[in-house]
């Protein structure tokens, strides 16, 4: 890619990015064109769907995610692996509104830009489970899709202002839901 070609394509992307933090996932391509000061054509002929553009946008993301599934992998508990790659992911998803929605249906979606990254993405999460399980530290009836189903309603719960003071608390629930000792969190008394 050329030059200028990488640096205008970079330029809509951090114009996309802050409006997609700001209005969500939802905000129209019209207006990122016109925000970053060009032609809806410009952008379209860059990103063709809004879709390759949230691709474009978060492929580093989704690479991060998965990479440092891949070190929790070999670092630390299984217990403490799963939990602070739930809380990454869970982190970064409230990062962009209503990203999980169309995660989510990426998923089923194998025409979808996002179909690749996000089952790769479910998969290191559900490697992660996996690991947690032959541990004895993860219940047997929770899979991979389960735990990126949890990701989508806790990211959920974030972008829900009247229930976003609550989220820490609802995901260290959730947490414990998922383990079987039940600890993250949780205190006896």
């Amino acid at each position: 890619m050329r030059a200028d070609a990488r640096k205008n394509r970079d330029h809509l992307l951090a114009v996309a990015g802050a409006a997609i933090t700001e209005q969500g996932v939802d905000v129209s391509m019209r207006d990122i064109a016109r925000r970053a000061d060009v032609g809806l054509a410009t952008l379209l002929r860059h990103f063709p769907t809004r879709e390759a553009l949230l691709e474009a946008l978060l492929h580093s993301s989704f690479e991060e995610l998965t990479e440092k599934a891949r070190e929790f992998e070999t670092s630390g508990s299984p217990e403490d692996a799963l939990v602070s790659w739930l809380r990454d992911c869970v982190g970064w998803t409230t990062e962009y509104r209503g990203v999980t929605v169309l995660m989510a249906a990426a998923i089923d979606d194998t025409e979808s830009a996002l179909h690749a990254s996000c089952v790769t993405l479910r998969a290191a999460g559900a490697r992660l489970l996996t690991r947690a399980k032959a541990a004895g530290v993860a219940r047997s009836d929770v899979d991979g899709a389960d735990l990126f189903a949890l990701i989508a309603m806790l990211a959920w719960l974030g972008d829900q202002p009247s229930l976003a003071p609550r989220a820490d608390h609802l995901f260290d629930v959730v947490a414990d839901a998922i383990l079987v000792r039940g600890a993250v969190g949780h205190t006896e008394g």
